[in-house]
């Protein structure tokens, strides 16, 4: 299990249009990731519950990644939150 924290960089927060983007980023990993962030958990394979964290600009997302391929999985969430 890999663990790794990221900061929402956006000005409108992890709106509709990332959350999007991080559920496709998802759908080429066979593990699984889930973000936590203020008590809640979404499954990063769930438009509505990474919506539903309501994670504003700034706020700190632990990433929690178990699988095969969790480091590439991994990386690949990062690298979403970088942009």
């Amino acid at each position: 299990m890999r663990h790794a924290r990221v900061t929402v960089p956006w000005r409108e927060g992890l709106h509709l249009r990332r959350a999007v983007k991080l559920v496709r980023a998802t759908h080429s990993f066979s593990s699984t990731i889930s973000l936590k962030c203020g008590g809640r958990i979404a499954d990063l394979r769930s438009l509505l519950s990474i919506v539903a964290l309501c994670a504003t600009m700034g706020t700190v997302i632990e990433v929690e990644v178990a699988g095969e391929d969790e480091q590439d999985a991994t990386r690949s969430v990062e690298q979403i939150f970088l942009h």
